[in-house]
Protein backbone atom coordinates (compact mmCIF):
# COMPACT_ATOMS: atom_id res chain seq x y z
CA UNK A 1 0.00 0.00 0.00
CA UNK A 2 0.77 3.51 -0.73
CA UNK A 3 2.27 5.68 1.88
CA UNK A 4 1.05 9.20 -0.07
CA UNK A 5 -1.98 10.53 2.41
CA UNK A 6 -4.16 11.37 -0.21
CA UNK A 7 -5.58 14.73 1.22
CA UNK A 8 -8.23 17.43 -0.78
CA UNK A 9 -5.35 19.45 -1.17
CA UNK A 10 -2.86 17.20 -2.81
CA UNK A 11 -5.92 15.67 -5.30
CA UNK A 12 -6.71 19.42 -5.96
CA UNK A 13 -2.94 20.17 -6.60
CA UNK A 14 -2.92 16.71 -8.91
CA UNK A 15 -6.09 17.94 -10.80
CA UNK A 16 -4.87 21.13 -11.58
CA UNK A 17 -1.23 19.27 -12.76
CA UNK A 18 -3.28 17.50 -15.12
CA UNK A 19 -4.94 20.81 -16.45
CA UNK A 20 -1.44 22.31 -16.63
CA UNK A 21 -0.22 19.37 -18.33
CA UNK A 22 2.51 19.62 -15.55
CA UNK A 23 5.49 17.00 -14.79
CA UNK A 24 5.11 14.78 -11.97
CA UNK A 25 7.49 13.27 -10.02
CA UNK A 26 6.54 9.76 -8.58
CA UNK A 27 7.96 6.21 -6.69
CA UNK A 28 5.83 3.22 -7.42
CA UNK A 29 7.73 0.11 -5.85
CA UNK A 30 11.29 1.92 -5.51
CA UNK A 31 11.03 3.10 -8.97
CA UNK A 32 11.01 6.94 -9.62
CA UNK A 33 8.57 8.16 -13.03
CA UNK A 34 8.97 11.50 -13.87
CA UNK A 35 5.82 11.87 -16.43
CA UNK A 36 3.79 14.46 -17.89
CA UNK A 37 -0.25 14.40 -16.07
CA UNK A 38 -2.15 13.71 -18.87
CA UNK A 39 -5.77 12.52 -16.90
CA UNK A 40 -7.25 11.68 -13.89
CA UNK A 41 -9.88 8.33 -13.75
CA UNK A 42 -11.57 5.64 -12.13
CA UNK A 43 -11.43 2.16 -13.07
CA UNK A 44 -13.38 0.47 -10.73
CA UNK A 45 -13.61 1.77 -7.27
CA UNK A 46 -10.19 2.47 -7.55
CA UNK A 47 -8.11 6.05 -9.09
CA UNK A 48 -5.64 6.18 -11.62
CA UNK A 49 -3.56 8.73 -12.40
CA UNK A 50 -2.17 8.39 -16.40
CA UNK A 51 0.94 10.13 -17.63
CA UNK A 52 3.35 10.32 -20.77
CA UNK A 53 7.14 10.03 -20.67
CA UNK A 54 8.10 12.88 -22.72
CA UNK A 55 10.97 10.85 -24.08
CA UNK A 56 9.26 7.54 -25.57
CA UNK A 57 5.33 9.11 -25.66
CA UNK A 58 4.50 6.01 -24.12
CA UNK A 59 1.26 6.32 -21.95
CA UNK A 60 1.80 5.31 -18.14
CA UNK A 61 -0.63 4.29 -15.75
CA UNK A 62 -0.68 4.46 -11.91
CA UNK A 63 -3.14 3.54 -9.45
CA UNK A 64 -2.94 5.97 -6.64
CA UNK A 65 -3.30 4.05 -4.18
CA UNK A 66 -0.09 2.19 -5.39
CA UNK A 67 2.24 5.26 -5.14
CA UNK A 68 4.67 6.19 -2.59
CA UNK A 69 5.81 9.63 -3.08
CA UNK A 70 4.82 12.35 -5.44
CA UNK A 71 6.34 15.48 -5.96
CA UNK A 72 4.92 17.79 -8.39
CA UNK A 73 7.11 19.67 -10.12
CA UNK A 74 6.71 23.68 -10.85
Amino acid sequence: MGAVRWTPELMGQIEHAVRLRQRISLTRRGTEYVVVAEELRMAGNREQLLGYLPMTGETLTFFLDDIDALHIID
